[in-house]
């Protein structure tokens, strides 16, 4: 288990002592306990001690038995963002993570998460967009800004990297990036380190150009790099897409999400004039690019200085070059909201 969760929990045989020395040294309020399995037995909290210390209890005698039940814990599978607003509502400090059979995987704290993933690969995230597509909304906000459920979009998008284990992040801004800037500040908040790759307000690189400033900042990843728009609500296990592009070797990998249309009217089906069926309100869907990549790193060198580039053009430059691109399935939700209709419905239903 990770070194720094295992610094916060005593195990089921640990005196009343150490379990203070735990709550000393982490300034904590609370200490977890486990048993020898690593599952969470409870909580030992900083006044149930003192009540116990008063009312006599030896500080050499066992803890576990002082120990009341987590107030609130999470699976594996809930956002970062979800456990934030969980901890806010419930006046909560911390929300430990555990599975289905009640082992201790981590720990949620306002600061970041304990334990848990932790990804080698960095990602950059595509913020520097107008969108004009939304009218005035973004007069005066940067699209990734507009809140949803209480939080700007590219904050969910943050703070569900850090929670897959994404520890360095890279903000492309242009338009009013200055308010992106402010907000998320060093990332030191949000549990990870924020650096700004900051285009020329009268030259949008596009979807892939701000990748080709990279090398001049000094800003050179070792690892798959996954890439992704900032205007998607997405939950996508992160480590699974990269786990998959280097299992398979790909010079780039793409996410893909399925796109489904109704036709609202019944098909006929004609063969020689004649009628041979009438379908009524068929289904289609087709696989469509989710604005998820991952890449690697040597890529990077292949991308125009300063010059509008769509990362498409990278992703063709590869399939002309021999090298492999791999498709990945998206699971789970994603929604695009560049258009006010899905910028409405995301407000409905996230």
């Amino acid at each position: 288990m990770n070194g720094q969760l295992t610094d916060m929990l005593i195990d089921d045989r640990a005196s009343l002592r150490q379990a203070l020395q735990v709550i000393d040294k982490e300034w904590g309020a609370s200490v977890l306990v486990v048993d020898c399995e690593q599952r969470l037995l409870g909580v030992v909290g900083e006044r149930e001690a003192l009540r116990a210390v008063l009312h006599g209890y030896n500080l050499d005698a066992p803890a576990a038995p002082l120990a009341q039940p987590a107030p609130a814990t999470v699976e594996p599978t809930r956002s970062r963002a979800e456990v934030l607003d969980l901890m806010r509502a419930r006046a909560l400090e911390q929300v430990a993570v555990v599975d289905g059979e009640g082992h201790l995987l981590g720990l949620h704290r306002g600061t970041g998460v304990v334990g848990g993933p932790q990804r080698d690969s960095w990602a950059m995230v595509m913020a520097g967009g107008r969108g004009s597509r939304l009218g005035p909304l973004t007069d005066e906000v940067p699209k990734p800004m507009l809140p949803v459920a209480g939080r700007p979009i590219l904050e969910r998008i943050v703070l569900h990297l850090v929670g897959c284990g994404i520890r360095r992040i890279l903000l492309s801004v242009n338009y009013l990036g200055h308010l992106i800037e402010e907000h998320f500040g060093d990332g030191a908040t949000f549990g990870c380190r924020i650096d700004y790759v900051r285009e020329q307000p009268d030259c949008p690189l596009g979807t892939g150009g701000a990748l080709g400033l990279l090398p001049e900042l000094g800003l050179l990843p070792e690892h798959p790099l996954l890439v992704m728009n900032g205007d998607l609500l997405t939950d996508f296990p992160v480590g699974d897409l990269l786990d998959a592009h280097r299992a398979q070797g790909f010079a780039a990998t793409v996410a893909v999400s399925r796109y489904s249309h109704q036709v609202p009217f019944g098909v006929v089906q004609v063969r020689d004039g004649g009628l041979v069926d009438i379908v009524e309100k068929p289904v289609s869907s087709w696989p469509v690019n989710a604005g998820v990549y991952a890449l690697e790193p040597r890529l990077l060198d292949r991308i125009p200085r300063g010059q509008l580039f769509p990362i498409t053009a990278l992703l063709d430059d590869c399939r002309r070059c021999g090298e492999p691109v791999g498709v990945w399935q998206l699971p789970g939700d994603w929604l695009d909201i560049g258009r006010p209709a899905e910028l409405a419905r995301a407000r409905g239903i996230w």
